[in-house]
This record gives C-alpha cells, structure tokens and sequence, in this order.
C-alpha cells in the first residue's frame, strides 16, 4: 500500500533515540509497521461498519 515510508522511520527515530544509538533501520521494520498500520485500520474499519457509519474516526482505531 505504501502507508510507511522508511526515510520517515529513520527521522523518527532518530528524534526519538536521544543518544544516537540506534544508527540504522532494517528494511523489515518498514514492513512490519506496514502490516500494523494496516491490522489497525482494518479493525477501525469493521467498528465504524458495526456502529453503522461512514466516517472512519480516531475512537475506531
């Protein structure tokens, strides 16, 4: 789907990594987070359908 994209996965943690000790990010972090992201919104997907709307909102996640 493309949701993830790895240069943005390094400036994150990089931000988050204070002391610089993560240095490098493995090709399968992009698609592991690739797969949550998407478990996520499926899931948020089939609650607004039970709650009978259109609208997917952030509760739904």
């Amino acid at each position: 789907m493309g949701l993830i994209i790895k240069s943005k996965i390094r400036e994150v943690v990089k931000e988050m990594d204070k002391e610089g000790n993560v240095t490098s990010v493995a090709e399968e972090v992009e698609t592991e987070l690739e797969k949550k992201v998407e478990e996520i919104l499926r899931k948020g997907i089939e609650r607004a359908k039970l709650n009978q709307r259109r609208t997917l909102l952030a509760r739904d996640l």
